[in-house]
């Protein structure tokens, strides 16, 4: 049973070594890792897919409970307990999503492999602003649904303890949703994010510098109060944006009256 994961580090673009020496995360977590594009966060994340050994660029090491991974975990990849949701995932197949759940639900050995399709869609939709269809084929979801229903699969279905999520700010995702619903599991969670919203509701961040892991920054008191207002203008902006998707008109008036009920906006 996976309850920590460890990362030792390795040496950065310049040869220097980490100033991050180790970092654990227990199960329960949710971390994020930032910095400037090229700043070596995709790196990291692919070391801990690849249960890196020193045996990748960077030199890092991951270990799974203070130790080695086990061999099981990289010679079968039903026993690998990492799922990796990228940026630029697409469906090859054009299965209807029920029987792609529903196999997958089958071949994890699901009890009642309906019931948990069921939950695992009702999942997806909270994610994504237009709802899945159980009957639509895997290739004609969008990007945002296909990383919508990848993350509920991963979560339900594959029970993956540690997921890895590539940057879901750029899918249309709901990010307040996703973490209020991810939180839900007891899992690792690592995002790569831009994103301020989810940096700071995450319980730390890795800042990554010239490739390496360049501080560890636990979100604080100060920081808890800053992401409310934060998440007043994001769900502002949210709002406008819905408002031009769905076809209506920005007038002055409907702008004038949304910035009224913006509490950080009339203190």
């Amino acid at each position: 049973m996976i309850e920590q994961i460890s990362i030792i580090g390795g040496f950065g673009k310049n040869g220097q070594p980490e100033p991050v020496k180790r970092v654990d995360f227990k199960m329960g977590d949710v971390i994020s890792i930032v910095g400037q594009t090229g700043s070596g966060k995709t790196t990291l994340i692919d070391d801990i897919e690849l249960f890196a050994n020193e045996n990748t660029p960077s030199g890092r090491k991951i270990l799974i409970n203070g130790e080695a991974p086990e061999s099981r975990f990289s010679n079968n990849v039903s026993n690998h307990p990492i799922a990796l949701i990228t940026q630029h995932t697409n469906f090859l197949s054009d299965m209807q999503v029920y029987k792609f759940l529903l196999t997958h639900a089958s071949i994890r050995g699901s009890k009642d492999p309906s019931a948990i399709v069921e939950e695992t869609i009702d999942f997806a939709n909270q994610l994504t602003g237009e709802a899945i269809d159980l009957n639509y084929a895997m290739t004609e979801l969008s990007g945002g649904q296909t990383r919508a229903l990848l993350i509920a699969d991963a979560v339900i279905i594959g029970n993956s303890p540690i997921i890895l999520l590539d940057e879901i700010e750029n899918a249309g995702i709901h990010r307040t949703r996703a973490l209020d619903l991810l939180k839900r599991y007891e899992k690792i969670f690592i995002f790569v994010t831009h994103d301020p919203r989810i940096a700071l509701l995450s319980d730390c961040r890795i800042v990554m510098k010239n490739g390496s892991m360049n501080d560890v920054i636990t979100t604080g008191v100060e920081e808890r109060k800053v992401v409310e207002v934060i998440k007043e203008l994001d769900d502002l902006l949210l709002d406008f944006r819905m408002h031009i998707r769905n076809g209506s008109v920005l007038t002055e008036k409907i702008f004038e009256d949304r910035l009224k009920s913006v509490k950080c906006l009339n203190n």
